[in-house]
């Protein structure tokens, strides 16, 4: 009977159902858990995580080729602060999950590849290499100033 209702409470008000799957877990009362529920939402946790990562590093990779290669010397700026906001937020994903280091050189060439077909069509009068001119190392991706080299 609880886990019909815990069923039902996941469907309704997800948030009281967060906490009620969380005082059971402490509790060790694991066999009222509504695990079928719980297992999808960690599932979706691990997506979101690869989602995020695959998005910033992207974003990182489409702002390194335009400081990198697009002549507009009035936006360097602000291309350096957006590349250094995507590499922050990289960083922290890291941090708190340093496994996803495999999944960035996983998606390493077909985030450039995404990336390479924005900056062509944002910039068609520019010469982007098809071959990614950054290292897949996460620590040289991460901090060094490719433009400045």
């Amino acid at each position: 009977m609880i886990l019909v209702h815990q069923k039902k409470l996941y469907e309704q008000d997800f948030a009281l159902w967060v906490e009620e799957i969380v005082k059971q877990l402490k509790s060790g009362n694991f066999s009222q858990v509504d695990l079928e529920n719980l297992i999808e939402e960690i599932e979706t946790l691990g997506r979101s995580e690869r989602h995020a990562i695959d998005s910033f590093l992207s974003r990182l990779l489409e702002h390194l080729l335009k400081r990198c290669y697009v002549e507009l010397p009035d936006c360097y700026r602000g291309w350096e602060i957006e590349i250094r906001n995507f590499r922050k937020d990289i960083k922290r994903r890291l941090k708190d999950s340093p496994s996803l280091k495999r999944f960035i050189l996983e998606i390493f060439l077909d985030s450039y590849e995404e990336a390479l077909e924005a900056m062509k069509e944002d910039y068609p009068r520019t010469s982007f290499p098809d071959v990614c001119p950054f290292p897949n190392d996460i620590e040289q991706l991460l901090n060094d100033k490719f433009w400045k080299l």
